[in-house]
């Protein structure tokens, strides 16, 4: 009887656990929640074996360069013009490959016989509103070095939380951060961070850097202006 008597315990134990609201914290936390990280938990920028690319320097893109290279197509963008007086993604700061890396990475590949990567970056970071973006625009620098990245913006930013998104296309690997405070539930630029994934995804591959030789800021490169940002 003792032996019965104690797995009706056990079990009856068991049930009351289930039932407790405060052991299951999945019932009260919303699924927005779950990839959101402290900034110095978060996944930054990986390089691999490849530890000169750390030296290459990428820059601050302009709102137009964002919408050319998402290849954001002229209905979202008389969209958001029409409906907010103002560019698409006005919560958004990217950040893409510089001249010198970009031509760096081609020689780099060249001198270890294909060996070494010719794959660049673009960081795009969506904050939750315009005037946490317009205070940190502030205080990073136009241009930065890849291997600071991880340090300087993503870790720099005490009391937020930030959720990862990686993609590779082809020559080019995005990094999109959605980036909120600490202690705010879901995210409340959810349009954007899902419109800029949805195009990001859409992409075709980068089968060159084409499109980033022609970006209008990158002035010692004379390429004509492409209709798209896709280097086909």
């Amino acid at each position: 009887m003792g032996e019965k008597e104690e797995k009706k315990y056990k079990n009856k134990k068991q049930k009351l656990k289930h039932q407790n609201p405060k052991d299951d914290q999945t019932t009260t936390k919303p699924a927005s929640d779950f990839s959101f990280k402290p900034s110095s938990d978060v996944k930054g920028l990986r390089f691999g074996g490849q530890f000169i690319v750390k030296s290459f320097t990428i820059r601050r893109a302009r709102p137009f360069e964002l919408l050319q290279l998402l290849s954001v197509t002229p209905d979202i963008k008389e969209n958001h013009i029409n409906n907010n007086k103002k560019l698409p993604f006005p919560s958004t700061t990217a950040f893409l490959p510089t001249n010198f890396t970009i031509l760096a990475h081609h020689a780099w590949h060249t001198l270890t016989l294909g060996l070494g990567t010719k794959k660049s970056k673009v960081v795009l970071f969506v904050f939750e509103n315009e005037p946490m973006k317009a205070a940190v625009d502030r205080v990073w620098p136009p241009e930065i070095p890849l291997g600071e990245v991880n340090k300087r913006l993503i870790r720099g930013l005490s009391g937020c939380e930030m959720a990862r998104f990686k993609f590779r296309k082809g020559c080019i690997t995005f990094y999109v951060y959605a980036v909120r405070q600490i202690g705010n539930m879901g995210f409340s630029n959810a349009d954007d961070l899902r419109t800029i994934l949805q195009s990001v995804v859409a992409l075709q591959d980068f089968l060159d850097h084409t499109a980033m030789l022609a970006m209008p800021n990158q002035r010692s490169i004379n390429f004509q202006q492409p209709p798209t940002a896709m280097a086909h």
